[in-house]
């Protein structure tokens, strides 16, 4: 065969450049091989990741359980976690101070570490170093715990300008438990109205447990100065039964003028359904609210009382305590002369079985008026006169059951369409003309 030929068969002839087979080849197999790399890469990546996991699990093991010893070993294993060198510091108490500086160099936003190692500082005499750290904790983490701190910090040092700074910027990021806090204050000055305007913010969550914690401590004074500040920022929904709650205590206090003030103030907010007579809810149209302010109704052996479509339905069955109050409600009143003014009629009750309505003074519980028994099978309306001095701000008003000595309990209902207390006009005297 030419030369011609044989060119002709490889592809030469005519100038034309025949295919770099070999290249071809030499590709393909760097494209296997790059493939293969890459499957190995993948799987040494793979066992790598679970080697690593396996030693952080057995590190988070040992650190967990807790022991001085364990987490030296969880420190061994993975020596670039920043809170086993923290709880180190906790069970080497030598070794404290050096553990917690690991911690925060490791990591450098670490507010526990700091606050941990500020206080190790403090403990040691290095005020200024232990100020400074402290400072730095809060620029890491601004929430309530490095300000709690702070507050805390200069409180230890005397420095009450600084406190009070601090505990109003701890007041201004409430945690879900700030009576710490409160009662810091309270070391400092156990006057309640002035921590109020010191650190009281206007946030709802503060002032709750502000109330919450003056509850607490019984100050009902200051409870009812600052109440009026959840009404006005607060939520209905979520703030009301604090507020009915803080009522009850004030009239349990015996603080009749400040639980009336706030009562009025939620009703004029609309924060309660009330109505202007008096007493609330004379008709028992509305499901009573649980305040004093309003019906108490009675649920016990034999006795259910409840508001229906007539007023107020209560059955006795036969089986009541022989003494025992159906419903009652405080009452604010100005002195003067007043009529108890009151609708009714019972079934199978009857005369002189000892149901009437009373009037007393809550404080004494002393009995300053009462009317006839109830009993009447057809509708009633009766007037009960009573008095109201200077020295009784408030009254209250109860239907009582006391069974009357020689007769049995009652069994039967009674309903009671309204009760209104009115104010007593005087008497005109006609002059004779002679």
């Amino acid at each position: 065969m030419d030369c011609e030929a044989l060119g002709s068969r490889i592809g030469l002839g005519n100038g034309t450049a025949p295919p770099d087979r070999a290249n071809e080849a030499m590709t393909g197999l760097l494209r296997k091989s790059g493939t293969i790399i890459l499957r190995v890469a993948i799987v040494l990546g793979c066992v790598a990741g679970i080697c690593w996991s396996a030693i952080t699990a057995r590190a988070d093991s040992l650190f967990r359980q807790d022991t001085a010893e364990s987490v030296r070993q969880a420190i061994e294993l993975t020596p670039d976690e920043p809170r086993y060198y923290m709880r180190l510091a906790l069970l080497d108490g030598g070794r404290a101070r050096q553990l917690l500086e690991t911690a925060t160099r490791l990591d450098r936003y670490n507010a526990p570490a700091l606050t941990e190692l500020a206080l190790r500082l403090e403990a040691e005499g290095d005020l200024p170093g232990a100020e400074s750290l402290l400072l730095e904790a809060y620029e890491v983490d601004r929430t309530y715990l490095p300000r709690w701190t702070l507050a805390n910090f200069y409180l230890r040092r005397d420095n009450l300008p600084q406190f009070w700074l601090w505990a109003k910027k701890a007041a201004e990021m409430p945690s879900e438990d700030m009576s710490a806090l409160f009662q810091l204050c309270w070391r400092v000055n156990s006057d309640a109205q002035a921590i109020a305007q010191s650190v009281l913010t206007n946030d709802p969550a503060t002032i709750r447990q502000y109330l919450g914690f003056l509850l607490a401590k019984g100050e009902v004074g200051a409870v009812a100065a600052v109440a009026p500040r959840l009404i006005e920022r607060g939520n209905v929904e979520t703030d009301r039964p604090l507020l009915l709650a803080t009522v009850n205590r004030l009239l349990t206090e015996g603080d009749a003028a400040s639980a009336t003030m706030l009562w009025r103030n939620m009703t004029a907010q609309h924060w309660v359904v009330a109505d202007d007579s008096t007493p609330n809810n004379a008709s028992f149209t509305r499901q009573p609210l649980p305040v004093g302010f309003d019906w108490s109704l009675a649920s016990r052996e034999g006795l259910r009382a409840w508001p229906g479509p007539s007023g107020l339905e209560v059955e006795f069955s036969g089986s009541e305590p022989e003494q025992c109050e159906v419903t009652e409600q405080m009452v604010p009143l100005s002195p003067g002369d007043y009529n108890l003014v009151y609708s009714y009629l019972t079934t199978d009750i009857g005369p002189g079985t000892g149901l009437r309505w009373q009037i007393l003074d809550p404080r004494s519980n002393t009995l300053l008026a009462a009317s006839p028994d109830l009993s009447s099978p057809t509708l009633r309306n009766e007037t009960m006169p009573f008095t109201v001095t200077d020295l009784v701000p408030m009254v209250r008003l109860r239907l009582q059951y006391q069974r009357t000595s020689g007769t049995p309990r009652i069994s039967g209902m009674l309903v009671v369409i309204s009760a209104n207390i009115r104010k007593r006009q005087p008497e005109r005297r006609v002059r004779s003309l002679s």
